[in-house]
């Protein structure tokens, strides 16, 4: 994970991701990984537009919070109208076998 940081910090400062630099950021903080593991993360990002895959990652991430703020009540009435159409699919099923 903390490859993934040291990817980000490089994009935000403007400097290139590339092994070398990886390498010093590590270095800087004391940190040791595999030098496989830092190819395979500059391999991974080569050609990666991040500015654009934050703004998509930030777009997914904020969907599911705004359910997450509906009111008790709001939430048992979408789950009694979720057991109905259950009930209802199933029922349809069941009509199906006898035709």
């Amino acid at each position: 994970m903390e490859l993934i940081y040291v990817a980000l910090l490089l994009h935000k400062s403007g400097k290139e991701i590339n092994v070398e630099n990886v390498k010093k950021v590590m270095d800087a903080v004391g940190s040791q990984v595999d030098e496989s593991k830092i190819k395979a993360l500059v391999a991974a990002l080569d050609g990666v537009d991040i500015d654009q895959a934050i703004k998509e990652a930030v777009t997914v991430g904020a969907a599911p919070a705004a359910s997450a703020d509906a009111s008790p009540e709001e939430k048992k009435e979408d789950k009694k109208e979720e057991e109905k159409k259950d009930e209802a699919e199933s029922a349809a099923g069941l009509g199906a076998l006898f035709g």
